[in-house]
């Protein structure tokens, strides 16, 4: 037999009795494949499942070695211990995990992709009972047996309320005279008592806190307790795993800091790429003046537009965070929130209350400010607690906060005619007020709202005012026009003999204002003009003109062309209440 036909028998014998070489061979080779299927099945049992539940976005590491995991945490200074109390938070026993809902026309505007945290869907409309609830399922039976008792401004409230009426214990909550009566009924509502007292939740604290000592009850703090901070820091724990991507920034509305300190640090422990901004009201800033000094500051007054923030001192536990994890802040005017409100509205289809919308006036204001796009941006709307009385204010001051209305004081020559000539300057110009009262004298002042798109165009209508020679002044952020002044335009009349006044209606639609006065420029002096655009289907108008006695019958036939025109007008020159407050002086 030849060679080769030996070894090809020796190669078909050996095939045909494996020996134990043969088959770690034949083993080593099946290794690569059952470490794939293994990791495989590791992948799909544990790792997913605990990246969507921290939120984690690092795919490059299959593996994590916890040693170094938590040797590298602890270097950058985070916390595990509050990593570990939002992982293990007692919330949704009552809260839900709320929608991150994209803001499409915010987005477009800003050339961002805005995301809401919807915490107005939560039952009781606000984030709050989170750490409520969190913080109460942590009490012994003995300590609920004894019953809670809480300072709050309205939303804290409604949070123990329903956590005490979940866990079966008696609550007693001490509110401010302040807070909206929408907010006492809901507490009441749930079973628990209500005491009203000082106008704050500073002035409602102490209060709190002594008779917590007096009767044995648990103090529930909203904001500066361990277990409370973790109860919000959900809301973080479920932005990350919402949202998978880059999230550039998170903005959060501040009172004591409860929220923002929860979510930071849970953001920070995961994502600390990504920057956290606190928003407060400017009238209510105590924890941006705190982390400004790095001190507790204590205000001597807050605002209360904004009441569930309205915090004269933030708290100890709150501030050490904020110190260690907010990387920026800003504060917002009531009429950006205001704007804000509107924005929400506009996106989303909901009404939130004015501390709810002021993250989203904090995003709108830090993007414009510092050039930010194709970013992703979130801002947690973190409350919907509005007093339905409140929106008209809010529906007027929005334009302002977006800057889409210009108030402005005019000053024009006292003559027949001037009227009409100071409005033909506005153009196309939507006129959205007018408030004017003869007074005597060669010059008359003009109180005029005029729709514009944004401060550059306000600066535009200035100057072109200047250039006309009128005397003008913006007084778009005067607080006192804002409030006041415009509706107070006026007063007794001196030298308005044969003074008429009719209130006129008209079909409401752009340039309808302007037809209208130049319908009724027949020559005769104007001696009362009041116009307020809102938005209504119909335009009303009070008119106070001079008629001499030889123009009663033109006076009395122009009406009449009016009707045939479509103005309804009624006379209202024997109306007692322009008798007493708009007359002639007597």
């Amino acid at each position: 037999m030849r060679a080769g036909s030996r070894k090809t028998l020796r190669r078909r014998v050996v095939g045909s009795r494996p020996s134990l070489v043969g088959l770690f061979a034949s083993f080593e080779r099946l290794i690569p494949i059952l470490r794939g299927v293994v990791r495989r099945w590791l992948d799909i049992a544990w790792r997913e499942p605990l990246k969507s539940f921290v939120g984690a976005t690092n795919r490059t590491r299959p593996w994590i070695k916890l040693g170094s995991f938590v040797s590298s945490f602890r270097k950058k200074g985070y916390s595990l211990d509050y990593l570990k109390r939002i992982l293990n938070a007692k919330v949704y026993d009552v809260a839900i995990e709320s929608s991150l809902s994209l803001a499409p026309s915010l987005s477009q505007r800003m050339g961002n992709k805005v995301l809401i945290k919807r915490e107005d869907e939560q039952p009781v409309f606000s984030f709050k009972l989170r750490g409520a609830y969190n913080k109460m399922a942590h009490l012994s039976a003995d300590q609920l047996a004894c019953g809670v008792i809480a300072a709050s401004s309205g939303n804290h409230a409604q949070g123990v309320a329903l956590a005490a009426q979940k866990l079966g214990c008696s609550a007693t909550i001490v509110m401010p005279r302040t807070t909206p009566s929408i907010k006492v009924d809901a507490v009441r509502a749930r079973g628990a008592e209500v005491l009203l007292e000082g106008e704050s939740y500073s002035d409602c604290y102490e209060k709190a806190r002594s008779l917590a000592q007096a009767q044995g009850k648990s103090f529930i703090h909203p904001y500066d307790d361990p277990d409370v901070i973790a109860g919000q820091g959900t809301i973080g724990m479920e932005i990350l795993r919402q949202h998978q991507g880059p999230i550039d920034t998170i903005f959060v509305a501040v009172g004591g800091g409860g929220l923002i300190s929860g979510v930071a640090a849970y953001v920070k422990a995961v994502r600390p790429e990504t920057r956290i901004v606190a928003v407060q009201a400017a009238d209510s800033d105590a924890m941006i003046q705190s982390l400004e000094t790095h001190s507790r500051v204590n205000l001597t007054s807050v605002g209360l537009f904004a009441d569930a923030v309205a915090v004269k001192q933030v708290g100890t536990e709150t501030l050490r965070l904020c110190e260690q994890y907010v990387d920026d802040w800003i504060t917002v005017s009531t009429d950006e929130i205001c704007a804000a409100i509107k924005d929400a509205y506009s996106d989303c289809r909901c009404v939130l209350e004015p501390a709810g919308a002021i993250s989203i006036a904090g995003l709108k204001k830090f993007g414009a400010e510092h050039g930010i796009e194709g970013k992703t941006l979130v801002a947690i709307a973190c409350g919907a607690n509005m007093n339905f009385d409140r929106l008209r204010f809010v529906a007027e001051r929005a334009v302002l906060g977006e800057a889409r209305e210009a108030l402005l004081a005019v000053t024009i020559a006292e003559e027949p005619g001037s009227f009409l000539k100071f409005c033909e300057l506005l153009g196309p110009r939507s006129v959205t007020e007018f408030n004017y009262r003869f007074a005597g004298g060669r010059q008359a002042h003009v109180f005029v709202g005029v729709e514009v798109n944004g401060r550059t165009e306000t600066a535009k209508l200035l100057d072109e005012f200047g250039a006309a020679g009128l005397e003008v002044a913006d007084l778009s952020d005067n607080e006192l026009a804002k409030l006041h002044v415009r509706h107070l335009v006026g007063g007794h009349a001196v030298g308005t003999g044969g003074e008429r006044v009719y209130r006129f209606d008209f079909p409401e639609r752009p340039g309808a204002l302007m037809q209208f006065l130049r319908v009724m420029n027949r020559g005769w002096n104007v001696t009362l003009f009041h116009y307020r655009n809102h938005g209504a289907d119909v335009g009303r108008v009070l008119v106070g003109m001079q008629i001499p006695d030889v123009d009663v019958d033109a006076f009395h036939q122009f009406l009449t062309s009016l009707s045939q025109l479509g103005y309804v007008y009624c006379d209202e020159s024997a109306n007692v209440a322009y008798i007493r407050f708009l007359g002639l002086h007597q």
